[in-house]
């Protein structure tokens, strides 16, 4: 578990847990006593642990591929806060999404607040998460590369979200991804520079890591 205090803020990352080592969030204002949950993996026993004392005003969805939301039902009637996902998602049932997500929205916890960043490309309603100096990026960018993609198209997709969408923040924007360690937005790009140095299959798609591709 690793927690970043800034003012208000504190923003707390769970894990890895379940059996694909995910990570969970949980983006908080302490003044306020509200908290905002992002994903809701395996042993989601530990999230709701660190939402303890804390009124939970949504729940949020980087994406939806079954092991970023394996308890929701412990995680939604436990808190019975509002789920909120990108409508392009289809690997989840509708009726497990409330509220839709957008590119561009904003969302408030106390006086702390978030931005929606929309990165198609692992699935097509992925979504990412800025909250200050810190982007929560689900599955679309790792230490060293991209998500895992099914196809050279939706890994073109996901080479524009990034350079289109991430690429434009801070080089100090710390990077907290849905599985693994963190990284940084200057790190990533460097590793990208390197990617674009050289030629690639026209195929090319599935686990890409930037420097070895």
């Amino acid at each position: 578990m690793q927690v970043f205090e800034i003012g208000p803020l504190r923003l707390t990352k769970i894990g890895p847990v379940g059996p694909y080592a995910n990570n969970a969030y949980v983006i908080a204002d302490r003044n306020a006593g509200e908290a905002i949950i992002v994903d809701m993996p395996s042993q989601s026993a530990q999230t709701l642990a660190a939402v303890r004392g804390l009124r939970v005003i949504a729940i949020l969805l980087t994406h939806t591929h079954p092991d970023h939301w394996a308890d929701y039902d412990l995680v939604k009637d436990t808190t019975g806060a509002d789920v909120f996902c990108h409508p392009a998602e289809r690997l989840m049932p509708t009726d497990k999404t409330d509220r839709p997500l957008a590119d561009g929205n904003q969302l408030s916890v106390g006086a702390v607040s978030l931005m929606v960043i929309h990165t198609p490309g692992h699935t097509p309603g992925s979504c990412c998460f800025l909250v200050g100096r810190h982007l929560i990026s689900g599955d679309t960018l790792f230490p060293g590369g991209p998500g895992r993609t099914s196809g050279p198209q939706e890994l073109q997709q996901t080479i524009a979200s990034i350079t289109g969408s991430l690429y434009t923040l801070p080089d100090d924007t710390i990077v907290l991804p849905g599985h693994g360690d963190d990284t940084t937005i200057g790190r990533s790009r460097q590793e990208y520079a390197v990617f674009t140095s050289r030629s690639h299959p026209a195929d090319l798609h599935g686990d890409v890591l930037w420097e070895s591709a």
